[in-house]
Formats: structure tokens, C-alpha cells, sequence
């Protein structure tokens, strides 16, 4: 799995509440969520992006509270990916049973600037920074972890396994 976009650059310590705030959490709606992604560090955010662009943050990303509203509204707001120095090991797991791909390089988030494009390579783990060419690695996605991302997430790939 190749994914392709602009960067939006975050900071250290982007916690739950960041990326959606509590006052959003009355709905489990993933369009209505996706309109308030990252809206208190950005207003404007979701008006910015296209379907596809990936965000690089610092340290500690997705700390906070462990509710899944926050993978749902990156993934349901065309965010592609998450690139981060390090997560939060509840948002990491959170990511992928939703189905958000996420990738852990520090060498990535200190050489990438915000308005790059890069490509990762989920397979292989490279991150290419097309504007730059620069080169960048982060552990694969194990084939599993990329059958619950193709499938949605793990509730839609539970269904996939019932089923046959």
C-alpha cells in the first residue's frame, strides 16, 4: 500500500482532545466528526486539505483519552496517514481498528516541512519525500495490520471473517 500527499505539520503532545474536541463527542457520525478535526490548534484545517494528505507531528501523539473519535475523525477527514515521532500506545492501536495507517520515524518528522508531498511505502516502511528526495524509514505495517486498514478497520474485517 502506497500512500501520497501533502503534509500538515503538528507538535508534541497532540492529545485527543486536540484532534477532537469533547464537545464534538456526542455524535459517533464520522462526517460530522471529520468537520472538527484539529479545529482548536486549527481552524481552518479541514478546509485546507485534500483527500489524501498526511499529517507528521511530534512526540506523543494521540496521548489523552482513549476514545476511538480521534483515528475516526483524521481517517473520515481525508487524512491518508499519521507520521509521528512517537504515539500514545492507546491512539496506536485505537488508528488501526479504525483503520488509519500510522508510522513512527523520527528522522521522517525532523527532515519533512509542512507543504512537502511524500509518499510512504506501507509494505516497505520508506517515506519519500518527493520535494526534496530525501529518504526516510519507519517500521512496516505487518500484513494483518494492513488486512484491518484495507478492510475499514477491525469491525468491518470481523464482518469479513463471519461472513466466509
Amino acid at each position: 500500500m502506497k500512500l501520497r500527499g501533502k503534509v500538515w505539520i503538528f507538535g508534541d503532545n497532540i492529545d485527543t482532545d486536540v484532534i477532537i474536541p469533547a464537545r464534538y463527542l456526542n455524535t459517533s457520525d464520522e462526517s460530522e466528526l471529520a468537520k472538527h478535526c484539529m479545529e482548536d490548534v486549527d481552524p481552518e484545517f479541514t478546509h485546507k486539505i485534500t483527500k489524501g494528505d498526511i499529517i507528521v507531528a511530534g512526540y506523543n501523539f494521540g496521548s489523552g483519552s482513549s476514545r476511538e473519535h480521534a483515528p475516526i475523525a483524521i481517517k473520515a477527514s481525508g487524512i491518508s496517514c499519521v507520521i509521528a515521532k512517537s504515539f500514545a500506545r492507546i491512539f496506536y492501536r485505537s488508528s488501526f481498528n479504525m483503520g488509519l495507517p500510522i508510522f513512527e520515524s523520527e528522522d521522517a518528522v525532523n527532515g519533512i516541512k509542512e507543504g512537502d508531498e511524500i509518499e510512504v511505502d506501507a509494505d516497505t516502511g520508506t517515506i519519500k519525500n518527493i520535494i526534496s528526495g530525501a529518504i526516510y524509514h519507519s517500521n512496516p505495517i505487518p500484513e494483518f495490520m494492513q488486512e484491518l486498514i484495507a478492510a475499514g478497520g477491525l469491525f468491518n474485517y470481523a464482518k469479513k471473517i463471519i461472513k466466509s
